[in-house]
């Protein structure tokens, strides 16, 4: 009950920043919370200038961090806010006002076990950049580098808990109220949201990302990150050394320092399908402000706060649709989402095979350099609905990725396809891992894996047999009282939640007028 009144509270709250920006549509996309947001329109009377999706963005500034990336989390789900509200929150940027120095001190003196001039000779005061998370400033060593230092926003660990919580309590009534909604995946989607913030709660993670993608370009002189100090890094501070590039933006400038602007768009593409196809590990948060050009032509990323994981099941999947569909074969897509098992089987491989092509052609028939297909994607999966495909968080945030490469390939160099100065990759990866050898070698290992798993599954087996025989199942007794209360409380929460929070917002916008 507290949880209840305590979210209903921070809900109020947030609908009133909402109403003040015009932006109560937000609530307006759960069933569970659309009668709030008619009740509060009403009573709000505002208007705002901008489209629904700037208004929403300013919204969100206003609440906090946690919603500055609630707002770039939903950026990638179009299926909830719609193509033009998700483009507007694209944009969104979590720049927000510093902390002051002393915080600083504060933090680091705990974190490091030691005041700031026992490790740095020098410390800039004034933050280079400050975010909903952490703020970064540049300092020198005591041994002499210069180098980068990420610090952790204070409190901002209390402020996600408690809204990852109003999104999962959200999320469960609306799966309670709303069976028609359970495709969308609402928890997992929250799931993925908390656990991305936990890991950039962490600066520890954050480090340990950016070894990792070090270590997964070793060999290859085009990319580059910068290396960490691990003796200077701990859970709320992160200590880089420091990188001077070119933002990979600034097209003219990469011009006048010699770097062709194509050759840095093929740079960057190989290096984003490396990343997905080769590694299944790929940066979350590829905008340009993350990446540089450095003195030799190599392309810089910064900022691994946000990384996303793709397993070889999905590449798969990936790898041969999108061959599929760049070859025309729509048939092929149709089949392997039935293969995947991303669509039920009792529906009709013919009729997605047909909506594949009504999706596609408009796509692939543009000019090469016009040719999205992260629009594709967004379009594939938003057509799935259709067919009962639930969504899948990881292929959201993959595509939203792809969204942002492909901006940076086309602000690069517009008249090149950037897909096409991939497909080499994929295609010599589909060799390695889709060709009939690489089936067949998957295989074997799938069934040595079955043969060495075979002696627990019959022991399991044989345990479950031998209790069924000696008297059955047992549910215990708090299983079966869980049973009962959570069948009573949807019930409860269907016939008066709703309700409870109209009177309740009601109340507090007349107050305010």
């Amino acid at each position: 009950m507290f949880r209840t009144v305590r979210n209903t509270v921070r809900l109020l709250t947030i609908a009133r920043v909402l109403a003040r920006h015009d932006a109560l549509f937000l609530l307006d996309t759960l069933p569970f919370t659309r009668r709030v947001a008619v009740v509060a329109q009403r009573l709000s009377n505002r208007s705002a200038p901008g489209r629904p999706g700037e208004r929403l963005a300013r919204a969100l500034v206003e609440l906090g961090p946690s919603f500055i990336k609630f707002g770039q989390a939903l950026s990638t789900r179009a299926d909830l806010v719609g193509d033009a509200i998700a483009a507007d929150l694209s944009m969104l940027q979590d720049r927000i006002a510093p902390f002051p120095f002393a915080d600083v001190e504060r933090i680091l003196t705990e974190e490091l076990d030691g005041p700031i001039p026992q490790f740095f000779a020098e410390f800039d005061p004034v933050p280079i950049a400050a975010a909903s998370v952490a703020q970064v400033h540049r300092a020198v060593t005591k041994d002499g580098r210069t180098v980068a230092v990420k610090v952790s926003r204070p409190g901002v660990e209390a402020a996600f808990e408690q809204d990852v919580d109003l999104l999962y309590w959200l999320a469960e009534i609306t799966d309670r109220t709303q069976p028609g909604l359970r495709r969308l995946r609402l928890r997992e989607s929250v799931t993925a949201f908390a656990d991305t913030v936990a890991m950039e709660m962490d600066l520890r993670f954050e480090a340990a990302a950016a070894s990792e993608l070090d270590e997964n370009f070793a060999d290859d002189d085009t990319f580059r990150v910068p290396p960490v100090l691990w003796p200077l890094t701990a859970k709320r501070v992160l200590t880089t050394a420091w990188i001077e590039g070119i933002p990979i933006d600034e097209r003219d400038a990469l011009a006048a320092a010699g770097f062709p602007p194509q050759v840095i768009a093929e740079r960057a593409a190989r290096a984003f399908f490396k990343m997905v196809f080769t590694d299944g590990f790929f940066h979350g948060d590829m905008h340009p402000g993350n990446l540089f050009v450095g003195p030799s032509g190599e392309i810089i990323a910064v900022d691994f706060g946000i990384m996303g994981r793709v397993d070889k099941a999905t590449r798969r999947y990936l790898g041969e649709m999108l061959l599929a569909f760049l070859n025309g074969d729509y048939r092929r897509v149709a089949e392997i989402h039935f293969e995947a098992g991303y669509v039920p089987a009792d529906r009709s491989v013919d009729m997605f095979a047909q909506a594949s092509r009504s999706i596609a052609e408009p796509i692939l028939g543009l000019p090469a350099s016009d040719v999205s297909v992260a629009r594709l994607l967004a379009q594939l999966f938003k057509v799935t609905e259709t067919f009962g495909m639930e969504v899948q968080p990881q292929l959201l945030v993959l595509q939203k990725t792809m969204l942002t490469a492909e901006g940076i390939g086309r602000g690069l160099c517009p008249e090149v396809n950037f897909w096409e100065l991939a497909r080499p990759l994929i295609e010599e990866w589909m060799i390695q891992n889709v060709s009939a050898p690489a089936k067949v070698r998957r295989s074997l290992e799938g069934a040595l894996d079955a043969a060495q798993r075979l002696p627990d599954i019959v022991r399991r087996a044989d345990r479950i047999a031998r209790e069924i025989s000696e008297g059955g199942v047992k549910l215990h007794p708090d299983t079966v009282r869980a049973l009962f209360d959570r069948r009573h409380r949807t019930s409860a929460i269907q016939t008066w939640m709703p309700w409870v929070l109209i009177v309740a917002l009601s109340a507090v916008l007349l107050l305010r007028h």
